[in-house]
């Protein structure tokens, strides 16, 4: 387990109890108590947490997310794409950022990213969102410019959307904009479950000079309700469960796939 992985997982025991104590870290995640203790003052350092003695106490709403946020079963496949997305995004890039919890663990990614933590007197990275909770994630790190669409909440994904959000996209331009799907097929391209999602989705692919599509291999060769009407994908960033045919018919089908690596070293 990286050094990202433990600091998602420590903030999991946080959603689920409240608080947490550095024995328990040491026995759920086997780091010795040194680390334990380094990684629970980097994540009070960037106020997600409170620091007490002996361990920690949530101090961030950031965490309070709908169940799909803290339990997911793809969590590693999900970190290895966020990985991957974020070798992609240079320092001082502006991003776009849809909901879902692959966006979210690129969030998390971003956040914990040395050279973009760097004293600056510019942002280091300005990211548009319509993801509540993305937004409060960020918010906190000094070097980040972050840009809230505006809109009505969707409350099963804390994702705003609208004609309000659609307006205000409108007046943006994204070097990069990463778009969480629930279906992707080659030929038909990313589904959505939700409608009003996927037309925001389709907006701020559109807004960026480069879009990607982050999906992971159980997303492949599914198909959601709603598709990205007037956007033609031709990136995916996908995990190593993809296989040789599904990556060919893409591939075919003009599509490039980026396939993250199963891991990666400590960061």
């Amino acid at each position: 387990m990286n050094r990202t992985e433990r600091l998602a997982a420590i903030m999991d025991l946080l959603a689920e109890a409240g608080q947490v104590e550095v024995e328990a870290i040491v026995s759920k995640l086997a780091v010795s108590p040194a680390t334990a203790r380094r990684d629970l003052d980097s994540l009070a350092a960037q106020r997600l947490l409170t620091r007490t003695r002996g361990g920690a106490s949530a101090g961030s709403v950031s965490y309070d997310l709908p169940g799909r946020y803290n339990r997911d079963d793809r969590a590693v496949e999900k970190t290895a794409i966020a990985h991957a997305a974020s070798e992609l995004i240079p320092k001082g890039a502006v991003i776009g950022l849809c909901g879902g919890t692959t966006s979210t663990a690129l969030a998390q990614v971003l956040a914990t990213r040395a050279d973009l933590m760097e004293p600056s007197n510019r942002p280091t990275l300005t990211v548009v969102t319509n993801a509540l909770n993305i937004a409060v994630q960020l918010a906190v790190r000094p070097n980040f410019k972050i840009m809230v669409t505006g809109g009505i909440v969707n409350a099963r994904s804390y994702e705003l959307v609208g004609p309000y959000t659609d307006t205000i996209l409108q007046k943006v331009a994204l070097d990069i904009a990463f778009i969480g799907v629930n279906g992707i097929e080659p030929g038909v391209g990313p589904t959505i479950n939700d409608e009003g999602e996927a037309a925001v989705n389709s907006v701020m692919a559109r807004r960026a000079a480069h879009a990607y599509m982050l999906a992971d291999s159980s997303k492949i060769g599914k198909r959601a309700f709603a598709t990205m009407e007037g956007y033609r994908f031709q990136r995916l960033i996908t995990d190593s469960g993809i296989t040789a045919e599904q990556r060919l018919a893409f591939e075919e089908s003009g599509t490039e796939v980026i396939v993250a690596a199963a891991s990666y070293p400590d960061a």
